[in-house]
């Protein structure tokens, strides 16, 4: 199955759907300011994540729904182990009433450490997210009496009352699992309605995930071809490219030592991802120890990951991605120069 879209050598790109993600920064105060912007530039998507224990998705996706009229606003991505079916349901039930029918829940399988220093039990993470999100669409869709004893989620006799003066009637929200191993995406492909695709993974890693979508899908009975499946794309933005790719890399660095299943997906050395890890100090990395580690990444390894450099640049090596065939690009910065980002990058601009 090929997925590529095939240019001319000097065809200008031509992007008309376009994501903006937002990691654990700018301030939440600039992020308001900012998500304005970016439906004013006709940005498809607005993704918020939750990550460590920085800042959660969806008080800042109901400050979102409150200064905007037309972006999908998407958490990118909340997991699965720390809110329960049913208050998940009830908050993206709230949020679509804040939003009617734009917003999408990215939901992942959360990851160790963080997940065991919170007393969370994180096994078979495939069979949980089956049953989590097969319970939290039953909830959304408003049936009564919704009963469930599974190996991970248990509810009894439940069903969403609503808001007082809410519209009874099935709530508009999209269900995407962000998978990294090969049965999650699988699995997200047979029974999500979209997947986000984790940043950080390699054109070449990409294409084989769109594959095992695919594969779910066919599994699932549904058709491909409406399948959503947009990718987090780091980007550290700069005419200086030594300075970018910096940038780029220390993170790149954070991520290979706190979680490894995102490099070894992407096939690297997992002698390599366990001295980084060493180096930092595991999570949190020990003072320096981002700096120290930093030293094994290389920039072939960088580049692979993530794309750093000027506008043009980006635009140009976005195409991989593009080539490995997910939908549409989602912009995480790396670099703090987000308004320079958004304008740039924006829809009309590709």
């Amino acid at each position: 199955m090929d997925h590529r879209q095939l240019r001319k050598p000097d065809e200008r790109l031509s992007m008309n759907r376009v994501g903006f993600c937002f990691l654990d920064r700018p301030s939440a105060t600039k992020q308001l300011e900012l998500v304005q912007k970016i439906e004013q530039l006709n940005y498809e998507s607005a993704w918020v994540t939750e990550t460590r224990l920085a800042r959660d998705a969806f008080s800042v996706l109901g400050a979102f729904a409150a200064v905007t009229k037309r972006i999908q606003l998407c958490t990118g991505i909340v997991n699965s182990w720390t809110r329960g079916p049913a208050l998940m349901a009830m908050t993206l039930a709230t949020l679509d009433e804040m939003a009617p029918g734009r917003v999408v829940c990215g939901l992942g399988a959360y990851w160790d450490p963080l997940a065991w220093k919170q007393g969370i039990d994180r096994k078979k993470p495939v069979s949980q997210m089956r049953e989590y999100l097969t319970i939290v669409r039953r909830l959304l869709m408003l049936e009564d009496h919704v009963t469930f004893e599974g190996e991970f989620v248990k509810v009894r006799d439940i069903s969403l009352d609503l808001g007082h003066g809410a519209t009874r009637e099935p709530k508009n929200v999209k269900l995407y699992i962000g998978p990294t191993g090969p049965v999650m995406t699988e699995l997200t492909g047979e029974i999500a309605d979209g997947a986000l695709l984790n940043g950080l993974l390699s054109a070449k890693y990409t294409r084989e995930m769109v594959n095992q979508l695919n594969k779910g899908a066919v599994k699932g009975g549904r058709s491909f071809d409406t399948f959503e499946r947009p990718q987090l794309i780091n980007v550290s933005m700069s005419n200086d490219v030594a300075e970018a790719r910096y940038t780029a890399k220390y993170l790149v660095t954070k991520y290979l030592g706190q979680q490894p299943h995102v490099g070894k997906a992407s096939g690297l050395d997992p002698e390599l991802l366990d001295r980084i890890n060493q180096t930092m100090g595991g999570w949190p990395a020990k003072p320096g120890g981002i700096e120290d580690a930093m030293k094994l990444v290389s920039d072939e390894i960088a580049d692979s990951l993530t794309i750093s450099g000027t506008a043009k640049q980006i635009k140009d090596r976005t195409q991989e991605w593009m080539d490995a065939g997910i939908s549409y690009p989602v912009i995480l910065p790396l670099s703090e120069n987000y308004d320079e980002i958004i304008e740039k990058l924006a829809p009309s601009e590709w």
